[in-house]
């Protein structure tokens, strides 16, 4: 049974989250009655709190918005980037009960409940976003239920953290998949967590794609015979996801290469750099990136918690191609012969920015001429 106070007439359902630190935090409850740890983290986009709640990236992390009103142009199932909601939990300023969009299909609430996630309201998020930013992203307990304070601080802290926990095998593909089976060509990806948007871009361009679990045997993608090798986005720490970076180390000088997000991590790592987790992390629509060989500037949309160790690259054979304006953190490596190319953020984004897309233009190139 929800706990529930008097504001005015109404009677309002009370959601509660604990931090690590000994914060509590006291909203109101929509979307589904039960009780969810994780990571807690911002991000800054606008729009597309679909699209955010159903990416793959965000598994184990209880996801926070900085926009303040979310919910006000419902939910459509095409803007879906995996098959379910991945966040562990949904925390906002204000929640809008009234949706105002003709292609809507549910509201933020109804789509939460269908998968059991819980939120909450009520939240003076550019308070919390400034907490995470000055102290980090940290573990949370999210309850929608009737838990006392000190139980829900206890949840948050015991969790253990998002370091130590395997999160790709939970959102990676089980079994082999094919789309566009008639192409020409094929890329193999490597599933770690793949966005359905991924995926459409390839399939646009008339590239046919072999959906591999990430921890495919080298031996079994080549059987495939690919023109062209991705490592996709995913949650959690790279440095756990030793069956991709081996796969990655025996594939490297026979196809192609490409890599997004966490992809460009465990690429970097199969060719001996080194990690490391971020403060708070890169999460939204506006990350400001700049190439260091063409002097352009992009803005771009990013989603993770880990970076590659820019000084540990020296003495690999990759070279940096790209840094964040904001933080100097590397967005795009290349290798020194090899055809490789890796960036950090996310050029298929939906809903954009778009400022980046024609790196699976350079990709498809790649594999023409290899």
């Amino acid at each position: 049974m929800l706990i529930v106070y008097s504001d005015g007439d109404l009677m309002v359902e009370v959601a509660k989250l604990a931090l690590e630190d000994g914060t509590i935090i006291k909203g109101e409850s929509f979307g589904f009655e039960t009780t969810k740890i994780g990571e807690v983290v911002f991000s800054t986009g606008m729009v597309g709190y679909t699209e955010s709640l159903t990416d793959p990236s965000f598994r184990g992390q209880i996801l926070m918005s900085t926009y303040p009103l979310e919910g006000n142009y419902g939910v459509n199932k095409q803007w879906y980037q995996s098959d379910r909601i991945q966040a562990e939990g949904y925390v906002v300023r204000e929640f809008c009960k009234n949706v105002s969009n003709f292609s809507s299909q549910k509201t933020l609430d109804e789509f939460l409940k269908e998968f059991e996630i819980p939120g909450i309201s009520g939240v003076d998020t550019r308070d919390l976003t400034l907490k995470i930013r000055e102290e980090g992203s940290m573990k949370g307990a999210l309850t929608t239920e009737n838990i006392s304070d000190e139980e829900l601080l206890k949840i948050a802290c015991n969790q253990p953290n998002i370091i130590d926990r395997d999160l790709v095998s939970l959102v990676s593909t089980d079994h082999i998949k094919m789309y566009n089976e008639d192409a020409d060509k094929k890329v193999a990806l490597i599933d770690c967590g793949v966005k359905k948007n991924i995926i459409d871009n390839f399939l646009k361009r008339d590239i046919g794609v072999i959906l591999f679990p990430y921890d495919s045997d080298y031996k079994t993608i080549l059987d495939y015979e690919p023109n062209g090798l991705m490592i996709t986005s995913g949650p959690g720490n790279p440095d756990r996801v030793v069956e991709t970076i081996e796969t990655m180390r025996k594939l490297s000088n026979r196809l192609p290469v490409f890599g997004i997000c966490m992809g460009q991590q465990l690429i970097a790592k199969a060719f001996g750099a080194k990690l490391y987790k971020m403060k708070f992390g890169h999460r939204g629509a506006n990350q400001p990136v700049k190439d260091l060989n063409t002097g352009e500037i992009f803005i771009t949309s990013q989603n993770h918690g880990f970076t590659v160790d820019k000084e540990s690259l020296e003495g690999t054979d990759l070279i940096l191609t790209q840094i964040n304006l904001n933080d100097g953190t590397p967005e795009g490596l290349s290798h020194k012969e090899l055809p490789l190319h890796t960036i950090q953020y996310h050029p298929e984004a939906g809903p954009g920015p778009n400022d980046t897309v024609n790196v699976f233009d350079r990709f498809e190139k790649m594999m023409e001429d290899y």
